[in-house]
């Protein structure tokens, strides 16, 4: 059976109260290993008046604060960002499988005076590898060329060699075997018209991309307004909302995140930290299952 840590998240959030939910059902999958103190645990399951199970694994993480369910706190995201450390450490170690990770709050970790914005980017500069961020289910997956920057920044990346580099890092890490890229603007472009970065950057770096793999891997550029009309395919967005909007729209509750190109697996739920609902037993936990699962399906 596969080890798997499981990075907390931020305890004011609903990470603690999905990880006591659905470790009945996990663990039958997995041996998980929850990143945190028995401790700041006890707090936690006292706020949510759940028992700890005894069979509920943890490996310690340094930390002792007061949780305050929905509120944005320096100490919680200090303590998500060390239990995500401590994760990656186990991983690094060797002595688990891979990585699950509940989730953080990007202002929290910058009130706790963290660099980072989020777990990709700790991920990028502790293993020194580009990671990918891809998003989804087995129906819908979703790649993201370019992640958490403002959008008038995104047109300036738009370059071949960065996105041939992109797609061949994608195909190796998922081996899809048909795999759409959006175009960036309306119409993809319009022949020019409403934008020329399909001609010029696009449409060459699929054409090499497929030549590199001798084989006809990615498709496109595709319009990006009806790309996902059918529901279902895997596709690589230009920004963030693009690949976004509609996978959440069509998939919220079941889509999961996963760090590609790396020399550990991660998976996440897709979903923040739902402070509106923090402690009162509302979480739903299918996010969470599916990120275990897929390390199940595609973990070698």
């Amino acid at each position: 059976m596969q080890k798997i840590a499981i990075s907390i998240g931020d305890l004011n959030g609903i990470g603690l109260e999905i990880a006591l939910k659905a470790h009945e059902k996990i663990k039958k999958w997995v041996k998980p290993i929850y990143c945190i103190n028995r401790k700041m645990l006890e707090k936690g399951a006292k706020l949510l008046n759940y028992s700890i199970p005894n069979d509920f694994e943890i490996t310690k993480v340094k930390g002792d604060f007061e949780i305050n369910p929905g509120i944005i706190d320096a100490k919680a995201g200090e303590y998500s960002y060390k239990s995500f450390l401590k994760a990656i450490e186990l991983a690094k170690e060797n002595k688990v499988d891979a990585i699950t990770t509940l989730p953080i709050n990007k202002e929290a970790w910058s009130k706790a005076g963290i660099k980072y914005k989020g777990h990709t980017e700790v991920l990028r500069d502790i293993f020194k590898k580009n990671a990918i961020m891809m998003l989804g289910c087995e129906e819908l997956y979703v790649a993201l060329f370019t992640e958490h920057i403002p959008l008038k920044e995104v047109f300036l990346k738009i370059k071949k060699n960065s996105l041939i580099q992109f797609f061949i890092n994608f195909y190796k890490s998922t081996r899809f075997e048909k795999i759409g890229v959006l175009a960036l603007n309306p119409h993809a472009g319009d022949g020019g018209v409403l934008g020329n970065e399909e001609i010029k950057e696009i449409m060459p770096a699929i054409i090499e991309a497929n030549e590199i793999l001798e084989k006809n891997i990615f498709y496109g550029p595709l319009v990006p307004d009806i790309a996902f009309t059918s529901k279902k395919g895997r596709f690589i967005a230009m920004y963030h909302d693009q690949g976004l909007a509609a996978l959440k729209a069509l998939y919220f509750d079941k889509s999961i995140n996963v760090s590609l190109n790396l020399p550990i697996l991660r998976t996440s739920v897709d979903h923040g930290t739902a402070f509106d609902i923090a402690y009162q037993g509302k979480a739903k936990t299918l996010s969470y299952e599916n990120a275990i699962k897929f390390i199940l399906i595609h973990k070698n």
